[in-house]
């Protein structure tokens, strides 16, 4: 018997629109990060999936916001 989910399987290719909303990104900032490979991207058809490990990598990537001190 599978003790996994269907709710519980992470999917592993985002639409534009997902990714979009998931990472917080605009459409032409994702289409950027495509275009220079940080997110890698996949055909099917004519659609562009995100592969989201890709852009989970990306955004992990990102550097913190320091505190200001004294604030």
């Amino acid at each position: 018997m599978n003790t996994h989910t269907a709710a519980a399987v992470e999917p592993l290719l985002l639409s534009i629109a997902d990714a979009k909303r998931v990472a917080g990104l605009g459409r032409t900032k994702l289409y950027d990060l495509i275009g220079s490979g940080d997110v890698v991207a996949k055909k099917a058809g004519r659609r562009t999936l995100v592969c989201a490990a890709s852009l989970r990598g990306y955004v992990e990537s990102l550097p913190a916001v320091e505190p200001k001190k004294g604030a």
